[in-house]
């Protein structure tokens, strides 16, 4: 589909262009990295202030070699759960600088169920934490 001269990308609830998925992904308040289904990464994004830098060098890499030694055994634990299919997510929560660090992981599947990968979610979570009572719509 083209939006205005550029070419978009098609979904069942509407389209996007590149720059636009880009964009989204890059604004989220939370870092997100694609593995897919060989555990091979092949996409992070950029957000401004990501809680694990990436470097460029990542993309094509094995996910094993992103992480300690002696966390690989839990990370091949996870993917093998999500590809066997009995394992819908896996949410760690780690203290950092003074912060509260939420990692949580997704299998991603396509709609015969086939396992394409797994996503990583990265979040601080340190001010959703303080939260108390309700804020309504841009009340004070």
């Amino acid at each position: 589909m083209v939006v205005g001269r550029r070419e978009a990308l098609n979904f069942e609830t509407g389209s996007l262009t590149p720059e636009e998925v880009e964009s989204i992904f890059n604004g989220l308040p939370f870092d997100i990295t694609f593995v897919d289904a060989e555990d091979t990464v092949r996409f992070y994004s950029e957000s401004g202030g990501r809680i694990f830098p990436r470097s460029k060098a990542v993309i094509g890499m094995k996910v094993q070699r992103c992480h300690p030694r002696k966390s690989v055994h839990v990370v091949n634990q996870i993917l093998e759960g999500f590809r066997a299919g009995g394992r819908g997510s896996a949410e760690f929560w780690i203290d950092l600088g003074g912060r509260k660090i939420l990692i949580r992981y997704f299998p991603v599947r396509n709609e015969a169920g086939e396992y394409l990968g797994c996503v990583e979610i990265t979040q601080d979570i340190t001010e959703i934490k303080r939260i108390e009572g309700e804020k309504r719509l841009l009340g004070g």
